[in-house]
């Protein structure tokens, strides 16, 4: 799929899981898997790591909206059928999910999130770092690690602040036996609109239209004034991430949770 604008030196233009288009001063990046409910694989991870860094480099681009295509998810996480290569030292871990997001690339531009359908497990490494969401009213967050044997670490950790304590650890804790609906969502104050999935990609353009619309300098200087607040917690806790999953993730439950994923059997979740 060609990008419909190039932003900046090395950007590829042979882009096969993420579509990018430039609206004026707002890129519109989807992640561009509907078959595979947007999950990420290492080409879109690749993909998506090279649009936000040639974004740093594009200065007519001044907010960004990021979306999912389809509508029965925003992303679902990693793709179970990319197989990551780890290093045999339990002191050492590769997460790629930690590569996907705009701040991890050094991207202090505002992002806008379009959340149509599910978004759960690694979506929240995008979700987490964001500026503000917007949620189709059948939109739902959940993370299934626990169900499947699985320590969620990095992900409530990157949410962390953006949801109270306790309806944090609800969501990490009770895996696919519950979602927490878009309504419940906006009322936490994790997403800043509900609207009709017709209305979804009107409303995130148009706050993103907005914020463009502000001096690019004042903007980008309020966003780090944010962000460092938030980050300086958020660092120490991502340093013990890696110990952590390597101490929660045991063999037995990781098979028993293997097995339970490729049965395809799934509880019905209760919707709050």
């Amino acid at each position: 799929m060609e990008a419909a604008t190039t932003p900046g030196e090395g950007f590829g233009t042979d882009l096969e899981s993420i579509d990018y288009r430039a609206d004026g001063p707002v890129a519109w990046v989807t992640l561009d898997r509907p078959d595979k409910m947007n999950a990420f694989d290492e080409q879109l991870t690749t993909e998506l790591q090279s649009v936000w860094r040639a974004l740093r480099y594009d200065d007519s681009i001044r907010a960004i909206v990021l979306t999912g295509a389809g509508d029965r998810a925003f992303c679902t996480g990693i793709d179970r059928n990319w197989s990551v290569d780890q290093p045999t030292s339990q002191f050492m871990m590769d997460d790629p999910g930690l590569l996907l997001g705009p701040k991890t690339a050094d991207l202090w531009k505002p992002v806008v999130a379009a959340v149509n359908g599910m978004a759960c497990g690694g979506a929240f490494y995008l979700l987490g770092e964001v500026e503000t969401i917007v949620a189709a009213d059948h939109a739902t967050f959940f993370d299934p690690h626990t169900t499947y044997g699985m320590a969620a670490s990095f992900e409530p950790i990157l949410l962390y602040g953006q949801l109270p304590f306790g309806e944090l650890c609800r969501l990490a804790l009770m895996g696919n036996s519950e979602r927490m609906s878009a309504q419940r969502a906006h009322d936490m104050g994790f997403v800043q609109d509900v609207v009709p999935a017709d209305q979804l990609l009107d409303t995130a353009g148009r706050i993103a239209h907005a914020i463009a619309a502000q001096p690019a300098a004042a903007v980008e200087g309020t966003l780090r004034s944010l962000w460092a607040a938030r980050e300086m917690a958020r660092a120490q806790a991502l340093a013990m991430a890696p110990h952590l999953v390597t101490l929660g993730n045991q063999p037995d439950a990781l098979a028993e949770g293997q097995q339970a994923f490729t049965s395809g059997e799934r509880p019905t979740p209760v919707v709050r």
